[in-house]
């Protein structure tokens, strides 16, 4: 198996006048080596690195999602779900801004739209702070769970955390090689349009390079997607930002087909621009999400209001987007939000 993954490493790794692209059966074959062992490490190591110099397409973006939701885990529609949501953001963390995610998980949830998010423990480059330590400054330990407790805590309370380093650790292994290398590798760009969910699903994802957006929509078509939002976010995170202009991607799906619009979103004309709330530590993070949670005024709640507006909008829950802001706002100020992540608490049972 090793001879067959270095005849694809020669492929992708051959230069700019012989190399080739892989094709979408191809990468996912790759993809399914380097999650079993088979690729040897010297292998996976040069693989990432030949991605990074060549940069992965969409086709090969499709097969290594292929792979992923063959061998990874995955949360299960209901009938009484709704529309389902997942939040993609980069595994490696934020370093610079307050990350605003899971307050607008929160809000969705709240709201009645079903939430998954996804991630790890800290990793590089960034080695910024993941989701799941956010999520245990407010009490939730999703690491703990099981994946048929972590779908019973998404069936009941409308939010799922996929905790990789537990659910996927085929996935996890592949951690120290992105240490190891210092460069994201192709897998990296992966995970924020990666959808751990059965059935139809909406992918949020964010992303810092528009190259990666067009890519994002080549790998989402073929994989035959057809609903989600791109969003050149705050670290390329899928957070709107306040202080600029927001670059927004939308799919509207019109029949056999889905056409593609592009959305740019002026705080200003809403009344929530502003400075980026910047990143302290862990502590006064949770500290200000708290605030929020409880109705608290801040740079903080309005990020969470601009941002949990819009995707009430984007999930079809309000109309236009100033019925989501005026909804988000309500549903924070009421304590209902709170309410909320006090329902995820008793149901994770930690």
């Amino acid at each position: 198996m090793s001879a067959h993954f270095r005849e694809l490493l020669k492929s992708i790794g051959s230069g700019t006048h012989t190399g080739k692209n892989l094709t979408r059966q191809e990468s996912a074959a790759a993809m399914e080596m380097i999650l079993s062992g088979e690729a040897k490490p010297v292998q996976i190591g040069a693989f990432f690195i030949a991605h990074r110099i060549k940069r992965h397409t969409g086709e090969e973006l499709a097969g290594m999602l292929d792979t992923y939701n063959e061998l990874g885990p995955k949360l299960q529609r209901k009938p009484f779900m709704g529309t389902v949501i997942v939040l993609g953001c980069p595994y490696d963390g934020r370093s610079r801004t307050a990350p605003i995610t899971p307050l607008t998980a929160l809000i969705l949830a709240t709201a009645g739209v079903f939430v998954v998010m996804h991630g790890g423990a800290r990793m590089p480059t960034k080695e910024g702070i993941p989701f799941i330590e956010i999520w245990q400054g407010l009490g939730v330990e999703w690491k703990k769970l099981s994946m048929v407790q972590v779908q019973q805590v998404f069936e009941q309370t409308g939010l799922g955390f996929i905790y990789i380093p537990k659910h996927f650790p085929q996935a996890d292994a592949l951690v120290e090689y992105r240490r190891d290398i210092g460069k994201r590798p192709p897998i990296a760009t992966m995970e924020l349009i990666l959808a751990p969910f059965v059935e139809e699903v909406h992918v949020a994802a964010g992303y810092v390079h528009p190259p990666t957006e067009v890519t994002f929509r080549q790998a989402l078509k073929l994989r035959g997607l057809r609903n989600y939002t791109t969003v050149k976010g705050l670290e390329g995170s899928c957070d709107l930002p306040r202080d600029r202009t927001g670059i927004i991607g939308l799919s509207v799906p019109s029949g056999n087909d889905v056409e593609f619009e592009r959305l740019l979103l002026h705080p200003t004309d809403y009344d929530f621009g502003g400075k980026e709330v910047p990143l302290g530590s862990t502590a006064e993070l949770i500290e200000e999400m708290q605030g929020v949670l409880q109705g608290k005024a801040s740079q903080l709640m309005s990020a969470a209001i601009w941002n949990g507006g819009f995707y009430l909008w984007r999930c079809g829950i309000c109309s236009d987007i100033n019925k989501g802001l005026s909804k988000a706002e309500s549903l924070l100020n009421s304590g209902k939000v709170g309410n909320k992540l006090r329902e995820i608490k008793t149901a994770v049972g930690f």
